[in-house]
């Protein structure tokens, strides 16, 4: 008789320890939006090779303008903050105890991996560049890259503890408790884009990051709530998707969703309307699929990949960058290696790039087997090691921001 192998004795076991209750979409939903932050930033991003031999950032985006819409299917963010809404109603409303140690709690969990990444960083820098020679730009290249998703930690961070608030005005306004964030970035983008546009002070656009990123958790929030129902989320996928099309077509908004070199526009950074629109159809979306994608994740095949990838969530989210200069940096001394290290301004570094993405997923998950441990709870951490790592942390940062 045949044993059973490893990866079929994992599948049972997930499967057997996963609760009757569990909802099983809405995991689905979060390790979609997980593998699309890794996909998009491998796919979209990068590198040239100076005379020196330092690396630099660079996009296929600025050779290939038809490529934009990929960034509209790998922009899932606004599917992440839904789910972060709905999960954290959940969770607030098991938890024991006051509002305070929840919050606690939950952000604790998104502070130990981020500490944990630019701490490992900041130590690494002065190795690289003293003890194996990397070039400085290339030590800021890499910086900027590991720090550029912390961004959304930070967000994460604040819209999480304004749960009790969104579910006071879920409770009392539902679905459309949401609508006046739409309404305040749409003011500002207004402003920046509008005929006053001149005469508007630079930092504008930074008004909208708050609410920019609230509305789609706080529309989770309500779906929480059970206050938004298949007539609503109907209402989101059409009413986003016209939106979406009408700020194209008519108002002069950038194709892509991420940020292009060279562009004087960027949607995402800060959002601009659309990216609420197109949150709000993938929000939408995601809703009326939520049943059926809850039915296909019965086959424990599929569900067990699910549970992995959501037990590593903030380790892929804080180490895929890593992951990826670990075969750049390296590489970047054998000269332009295609799709890795050269300009991507072809077709073929766009194949080469694919052919290359299943390596930079290996070394995501050799990474993530040693960098895991920062999220679990750092019981045996004392208060002077903690130190030491806010330090390094913060040394970091202020390295990667071209503060130092």
């Amino acid at each position: 008789m045949k044993a059973p192998s490893t990866a079929g004795t994992l599948v049972r076991k997930i499967e057997a320890r996963t609760p009757a209750h569990r909802d099983r979409a809405i995991d689905g939903l979060r390790a979609l939006a997980l593998l699309a932050v890794p996909t998009g930033h491998w796919l979209l991003g990068g590198f040239t090779r100076s005379a020196d031999g330092a690396i630099h950032n660079a996009s296929p985006l600025s050779a290939f303008g038809g490529f934009a819409p990929v960034s509209w299917i790998l922009q899932m963010l606004g599917i992440f903050f839904l789910v972060g809404g709905y999960a954290s109603v959940l969770s607030f409303r098991r938890h024991e105890g006051s509002t305070g140690e929840w919050l606690k709690s939950r952000l604790a969990r998104l502070g130990r991996p981020v500490l944990g990444v630019t701490a490992v960083w900041a130590a690494l820098l002065p190795l690289l560049h003293h003890g194996f020679g990397v070039p400085g730009d290339s030590l800021r290249t890499a910086s900027t890259l590991v720090i550029q998703p912390l961004w959304f930690v930070g967000v994460y961070t604040v819209v999480t503890a304004l749960t009790p608030f969104c579910v006071r005005a879920a409770r009392r306004l539902g679905v459309w408790a949401a609508a006046p964030l739409l309404g305040s970035v749409a003011v500002v983008d207004l402003l920046r884009y509008g005929p006053y546009a001149d005469a508007m002070p630079s930092w504008l656009g930074v008004l909208n990051i708050l609410p920019g990123w609230l509305f789609a958790y706080q529309l989770g929030v309500s779906w929480g709530e059970g206050r938004v129902s298949r007539r609503h989320a109907w209402g989101l996928l059409l009413g986003g998707a016209a939106l979406f099309a009408a700020l194209l077509v008519w108002c002069g908004y950038p194709m892509s969703m991420v940020g292009v070199p060279g562009e004087a526009r960027t949607n995402s950074h800060p959002p601009s309307l659309l990216v609420l629109a197109l949150a709000a159809a993938q929000g939408g979306a995601a809703i009326l699929l939520r049943d059926r994608l809850g039915r296909l994740l019965k086959r424990p095949a599929l569900w067990a990949p699910v549970v992995v990838i959501n037990l590593s969530a903030m380790t892929i989210l804080c180490w895929h960058q890593t992951a990826m200069l670990a075969a750049a940096i390296p590489g970047s001394y054998l000269g332009e290696i295609p799709g890795l290290v050269g300009a991507p301004d072809s077709v073929g570094w766009i194949l080469a790039r694919l052919a290359w993405m299943p390596l930079f997923a290996g070394l995501l998950v050799l990474i993530g087997r040693y960098a895991r441990g920062f999220e679990s709870p750092w019981t045996r951490t004392g208060t002077a090691r903690r130190a030491v790592a806010g330090a390094l942390a913060a040394g970091f940062a202020v390295f990667a921001l071209g503060l130092a």
